[in-house]
């Protein structure tokens, strides 16, 4: 049996390596890794310009060093052999569990003490990933320990890379769509704009990282990248000549999200259309109209036509011409136009420095004041209740002076025979 002393120092020596990875320097009266066909033929290949799929460099350290501590130099399997890869695979094991029960759950308790969530959200996500990069170190290296036909060791070889390349594709997916989970509820908690475009920007994210992740495990496995992107070029200048409005569509959205000129519940003018925000999809905008209609606009022309917002006034202006008739006296129109300035400014809804009344023209058929002021709340309910209000006493104060509201009238004056001629008929009448 191997003495527990021994256990003790492959447990150090195990932490050790895992902390030290690839730096680990050999010791000077460590016993050199015999140098096999194996070795000897994947330097051959790299000299060759072949580049091949090898096991994380700290495994082959790690390896080494524990079989020259334990001072195992036999080219077969031994006990010792067996029992060193049985001791990696629960060393493994209990490494696993120290990380993600103690280390972890350290993490979740600071975490829980932080303002921001997203270290609440990102270690649960971590946790399994490690886990299992943890087991795979562990299985690789016992397997490594363990002297194998060459087929084996190529099998062993070119499964490690696949499995230490998903693991930690996995491990950065996990992260990176966690991120995107918290951008998403942060944009849907502050009513951002770029909220409703949220969902298919993460999938888009997404997918483009798998796509990226794909590639470079294809990569390391020796697959002709280079000459799979360029067909992929080929194919996707064709592509997208085919689906150019489309695409225009899409990056029409994209504008939006950007920009943010309006959101899902506001009142927008887009070119000549104007309706109701219901919908901001990827291909199109949808507008219910105050006839509660629904119009479809493509993105397209939402990013190019002018974008009018009528639900982000700040305030709200009134402008308006009342007519009075021309017989007016000059004091009389004096002391109206007072009085309405008067009436507009005890308004504690109408903003001081925005009233302006005067008396401005002489009209075809009435003497016109100029009224205009502006509400201090952009509500158009309240606004228009004010309006209301205000043109209710504009009628009250000319009903009392005893003046008139003109309206549209000619006057037709006649002279000569015309005259004489009308004032005939009249004269007989009268008689």
């Amino acid at each position: 049996m191997i003495p527990l002393r021994t256990v003790l120092h492959l447990a150090v020596f195990w932490s050790l390596q895992l902390s030290l990875w690839s730096q680990v320097e050999p010791a000077a009266d460590a016993v050199p890794a015999p140098v096999d066909a194996t070795t000897t033929s994947a330097a051959a290949a790299v000299a060759g310009g072949y580049v091949n799929t090898e096991t994380p460099d700290f495994l082959e350290h790690l390896v080494d060093s524990v079989l020259g501590i334990f001072d195992v130099r036999g080219s077969g399997n031994t006990p010792t052999h067996y029992a060193i890869a049985a001791l990696l695979l629960v060393g493994a094991f209990v490494l696993r569990r120290v990380v993600t029960h103690l280390i972890f759950g350290l993490f979740r308790r600071l975490a829980s003490r932080t303002r921001t969530t997203l270290d609440d959200k990102l270690f649960p996500a971590l946790e399994t990933p490690v886990g299992i990069f943890i087991a795979v170190i562990g299985a690789v290296a016992a397997l490594k320990v363990l002297k194998l036909s060459p087929a084996t060791d190529d099998a062993v070889r070119y499964g490690s890379t696949i499995a230490f390349s998903f693991v930690v594709f996995w491990l950065l997916l996990r992260a990176f769509n966690t991120l995107l989970e918290h951008l998403q509820g942060l944009a849907s908690a502050r009513k951002m704009g770029i909220a409703a475009f949220m969902p298919w920007i993460r999938k888009t994210l997404v997918v483009i990282f798998v796509i990226f992740g794909v590639l470079m495990i294809a990569q390391a496995l020796g697959a002709d990248v280079k000459a799979f992107l360029a067909g992929l070029g080929i194919g996707g200048l064709a592509f997208a000549l085919a689906a150019q409005d489309t695409l225009a569509n899409v990056f029409g959205s994209v504008v939006v999200a950007v920009d943010q000129p309006f959101k899902v519940g506001e009142f927008v003018r887009i070119g000549g259309t104007a309706g109701l925000v219901e919908d901001i999809g990827l291909r199109s905008t949808k507008l219910r109209g105050i006839d509660k209609s629904l119009t479809v606009v493509p993105n397209k022309t939402v990013a190019s036509e002018s974008v009018v917002n009528l639900s982000r006034f700040t305030q709200r202006r009134v402008e308006q011409v009342i007519g009075l008739t021309y017989s007016s006296k000059a004091e009389q129109m004096a002391s109206i136009v007072e009085e309405f300035r008067s009436l507009i400014l005890a308004e504690d809804e109408v903003d001081p420095a925005s009233v302006m009344v005067f008396f401005r023209d002489f009209s075809a058929s009435s003497l016109d004041i100029w009224v205009v002021y502006m509400t201090k709340d952009p509500d158009f309910q309240k606004h228009m209740r004010l309006r209301q209000r205000l043109n209710m006493a504009f009628m009250r104060a000319v009903e009392a002076r005893g003046l008139s509201f003109a309206f549209p009238s000619q006057s037709l004056y006649l002279e000569g025979e015309a005259a004489r001629a009308l004032a005939g008929p009249r004269a007989a009448a009268g008689n």
